[in-house]
């Protein structure tokens, strides 16, 4: 699994940062190129060449040289290379970007209602002026300028523009309203998404929008229970739906709900449901 924005200091990557986070990184794939990828960061990806496809478990998107993938932040996608000569720049907004642009450009931000929730993805096409920008910072990768930090802010607040002239269904607008607003995901959809992905409470407290501590406090008011014992128990409870179906292997299922060791499982197991998954199917 590759993190994103975290992991791309090593190769094939080049970044640029400022405000000592990364903002843009190129990346030339090798081919074959298929990984797991974790957005650490809300990410905006623009394909300067090739082709690929990113797949999430309930969609598919298949992107070519032009197009524009904006993924919000703490969502998986599998990525596929399909031909050697992918290159793409992979942008990063955090939080402190939204909130100054926000309030630089409200009157903008609040022209027209989307026509629907922004989604954690959106495909997006970039028109000649996107390419213009693209130009105009593929130079900074090579120059050595003292006010490179001053100029990459100027560039960030660009990206944002031309990203809200892209979308003309509104919905890149709305998230940037709902996440200068401080709105939280529900914790049901957080748990309900994510259970399954190797994340940590704090991986989970930040796609929420909360900070750690808040994050445990409202989990434990609402569940009565702290995050990782319910996780455990959602992910046993999946186990013994796989089981039961006699759809996978012991060992798979425990592979396939994220336990490294067989034995821990079958205990963990045996402790929720008062058998073992091998005497679960034997009944079944």
């Amino acid at each position: 699994m590759l993190r994103i924005p975290s992991e791309i200091s090593s190769q094939p990557f080049e970044s640029l940062k400022f405000r000592k986070n990364t903002f843009v990184a190129f990346r030339s794939n090798l081919y074959p190129f298929n990984n797991q990828v974790f957005f650490e960061e809300n990410t905006v990806i623009y394909i300067l060449e090739g082709d690929k496809i990113f797949r999430s478990e309930k969609t598919e998107f298949n992107v070519k040289k032009g197009d524009l993938l904006f993924v919000r932040k703490g969502y998986y996608l599998y990525s596929e290379s399909t031909n050697a000569g992918y290159k793409s720049l992979v942008f990063f907004i955090d939080s402190p970007l939204i909130r100054e642009f926000v309030n630089q450009n409200t009157g903008i931000l609040q022209e027209g209602p989307p026509r629907q929730s922004p989604s954690w993805v959106l495909k997006l096409t970039a028109d000649e002026s996107f390419e213009k920008f693209v130009e105009s910072v593929l130079p900074y990768f090579r120059t050595d300028t003292r006010y490179l930090e001053h100029f990459l802010r100027l560039k960030a607040q660009e990206l944002l523009l031309h990203l809200i002239n892209a979308d003309t269904d509104g919905n890149f607008r709305k998230f940037l309203l709902e996440n200068f607003s401080g709105k939280k995901i529900d914790l049901d959809y957080v748990i309900n998404t994510f259970y399954l992905k190797n994340l940590t409470i704090h991986d989970l407290a930040k796609i929420s929008g909360r900070s750690l501590s808040a994050f445990k406090r409202e989990f434990s008011e609402k569940y009565g229970e702290p995050p990782a014992a319910r996780i455990r128990a959602k992910k046993l409870e999946h186990a013994h739906f796989l089981l039961k179906n006699k759809l996978n292997t012991v060992e798979e299922v425990a592979e396939a709900v994220g336990f490294d060791s067989v034995s821990h499982f079958i205990k963990s197991f045996k402790e929720q449901y008062g058998k073992t998954p091998k005497q679960l199917t034997m009944d079944s």
